[in-house]
């Protein structure tokens, strides 16, 4: 097998393990999940899952796992994912905002739920908007586009991870603590 001059073997990073990755669009009331082969070429649409926003307490007084990252820790699991990605909503500007918060959080929960996978934070200004025209141009109406539109921004915020990690050679984001 040949090496191309990005220093990759049939589109696989040098140095990267190979496994599926997961991407996260992180919502108020829908969380969109997209995952990737093993080798990170292509993403593709998985589902979307229902928000938990009530998060108990463990008897430690460590957030309890949720029903929502208990669905995103086995789809981990099941894909034998490498990395998960999730969505960091910035402003335009780059400054971060409550939505910003609310995602470092949800990431967080998530990092220590299926731990020792990564969980990468990567920015994903504009991911909804480019999802619904995406979405508009493939002919969806507006009206059918909630039941897709996280799943779509989860693409989104995959791919430009994949494409990141293939021409750089390393992971996309910032890591999260577990």
């Amino acid at each position: 097998m040949s090496v191309s001059p990005q220093g990759s073997a049939g589109g696989l990073p040098v140095g990267l393990p190979r496994g599926a990755r997961l991407g996260v669009d992180v919502g108020k009331a829908r969380i969109g999940l997209a995952g990737s082969d093993p080798d990170g070429l292509v993403a593709t649409p998985v589902e979307t899952i229902p928000r938990v926003l009530d998060v108990p307490r463990a008897s430690d007084g460590s957030p309890a796992v949720t029903p929502d990252v208990a669905r995103i820790a086995a789809e981990v699991e099941e894909r034998f994912a490498a990395v998960v990605y999730v969505g960091l909503p910035r402003h335009l500007s780059g400054s971060e905002g409550a939505a910003t918060a609310d995602a470092r959080e949800f990431a967080s929960r998530l990092a220590a739920a299926v731990a020792p996978v990564e969980v990468r934070l990567v920015d994903e200004r504009m991911t909804t908007v480019t999802a619904h025209a995406q979405l508009r141009s493939a002919g969806r109406r507006t009206r059918t586009h909630r039941t897709v539109i996280d799943q779509a921004a989860a693409v989104i915020i995959l791919q430009s991870a994949l494409d990141v990690e293939r021409a750089a050679g390393m992971r996309a984001g910032e890591r999260v603590a577990a």
